[in-house]
């Protein structure tokens, strides 16, 4: 049974997003607000990551996104509720 406090989505991050450290940074942002998941670049330029943990981390996990590091330019987070069970911890993976 799901924690009803324990929210998962899956996020396309668009923009100026990859070799700006865009998934570097998600993931000291993702692990600093102790969620699991991942992230990975797309090779339609995006990024796409799985956040899992508190709604409320999350959440701000995804408003956090719309900033990014420094060089990153968001055009646009779209979360999608998702119910894959992450691994502990947060890491990157190969790009799909």
């Amino acid at each position: 049974m799901p924690d009803p406090g324990r929210k998962t989505v899956r996020v396309r991050i668009e923009g100026r997003v990859q070799g700006v450290w865009f998934r570097a940074w998600t993931r000291e942002q993702a692990r600093g607000r102790s969620l699991d998941g991942w992230v990975r670049n797309c090779t339609d330029g995006s990024v796409e990551a799985l956040f899992s943990g508190p709604e409320d981390a999350v959440s701000a996990m995804l408003e956090a996104c719309w900033n990014g590091p420094p060089a990153a330019r968001v055009d646009n987070v779209i979360p999608k509720p998702d119910d894959e069970p992450p691994q502990p911890g947060f890491g990157m993976r190969p790009t799909a």
